[in-house]
């Protein structure tokens, strides 16, 4: 078999990866509050229980990316982490003690957190020269989001919260066996003495402070979207067509990416794809009694997510060399997605209140993503030295 035959192989198995991985995410997000709630946890408890997947978030791909980066064993550690959180997720069956579920948490959500950073180094490497194609394998991800978040919720309807763990149990076990033929040889990386140091520059610097502020502003959608439409009148099944709507806009994006990053480059892309943000959710503060303008704001997610983390996983893998390249994954993502998702959440909950403050909260979203899309600007040439 050719080493372009291997490649393409290999590419459907990290297609697989990312399916089942981002299936289980929208098994957890949209669904865990629901069934902890069943389980006979109030509000402050199930705050906390959710807050852990943050956690687990900001600190496991960090650990996980200096062991992948000094060992070159990133597939491994795939398999590994596939393996781990698929038998530490059993415990999940129990219906224990508050303290019970949160250690179980706290350990399945360890090893599955750690993946992704990994995943993400595997891909753009097995690309090489064609990294302009990740979302199109990205996109796999989105679609095990989008087709199990909206059958999950058919099937808690019909068999009740208890049927997640069954289900969970079913992807976890999905993802193991597609990092199983991933293959194992470890990445050659330099020697300790003979490592480049790994330096926060100014490019990098402000890449990570846009990215964080656009988490920042995601608080409000990621947390409260599905209590806001109802408090504006929407029903459950409404809500979550419109949810659907943004998952089906991020995958077209993702088949787009490619062919846009190739003609625009990274940063004018990032500046676009903020500044649509923006307007998102102002349309969310202003318009959200509107169908079409509500359809519009989610089909703004096709930017807001899909171009944006598309762009930027390409900057951070030409950004660091092979010897710190899982390290530079863990951070973008342990800082995005961990720390500026913790903080959105957090401050938007501060904010919403009872509800009455729900439109601010969207308004202070948008400062949010038009200050991330200001500090593009101060990113120093890197469509044409880095990206």
């Amino acid at each position: 078999m050719t080493q372009t035959s291997l490649a393409s192989v290999q590419l459907r198995w990290i297609s697989a990866c990312y399916f089942f991985f981002f299936a289980i995410l929208g098994v957890m997000v949209p669904y865990l509050g629901v069934f902890f709630e069943n389980r006979g946890f109030n509000a402050q408890e199930i705050g906390f229980l959710l807050a852990i997947l943050m956690a687990t978030r900001i600190i496991a791909p960090n650990i996980w990316a200096m062991v992948a980066d000094r060992t070159g064993m990133r597939a491994q550690l795939v398999k590994w982490g596939a393996a781990a959180a698929a038998v530490s997720y059993l415990t999940f069956f129990y219906n224990g003690s508050f303290t019970y579920l949160a250690v179980s948490l706290a350990i399945y959500t360890f090893f599955w957190n750690a993946i992704l950073a990994q995943l993400e180094v595997i891909t753009l490497e097995t690309l090489g020269e064609n990294t302009s194609r990740y979302g199109s394998i990205r996109s796999f991800g989105s679609l095990g989001y989008l087709v199990f978040v909206v059958a999950v919720g058919f099937a808690i309807s019909a068999w009740g919260t208890e049927i997640l763990p069954y289900v969970g149990m079913t992807l976890f076990i999905g993802l193991l066996l597609s990092a199983l033929p991933l293959p194992s040889e470890r990445v050659v990386t330099k020697h300790r003495f003979d490592k480049p140091k790994l330096v926060l520059d100014k490019a990098l610097f402000w890449f990570l402070a846009s990215a964080t502020l656009l988490q920042m502003s995601a608080g409000p959608f990621y947390g409260f979207f599905v209590l806001y439409l109802k408090q504006s009148g929407y029903s459950e099944a409404l809500a979550g067509i419109y949810v659907a709507l943004g998952v089906l806009a991020e995958i077209l994006m993702f088949m787009l990416a490619p062919r846009l990053l190739g003609r625009f480059g990274v940063n004018r892309l990032l500046i676009v794809s903020l500044g649509f943000t923006t307007v998102r959710w102002l349309l969310m503060a202003y318009f959200v009694e509107s169908y079409i303008l509500l359809g519009v704001s989610q089909l703004l997610h096709g930017f807001t997510f899909g171009l944006v983390h598309a762009a930027s996983i390409q900057f951070v893998h030409r950004h660091f060399d092979i010897s710190h390249r899982s390290k530079g994954q863990a951070l973008y993502a342990s800082l995005s997605f961990g720390v500026g998702g913790a903080l959105g959440t957090w401050l938007c909950g501060m904010i919403w209140g009872d509800g009455s403050g729900a439109s601010l909260a969207w308004i202070a979203a948008a400062v949010c993503a038009f200050i991330s899309m200001l500090a593009i600007f101060f990113i120093p040439n890197a469509d044409k030295s880095r990206a």
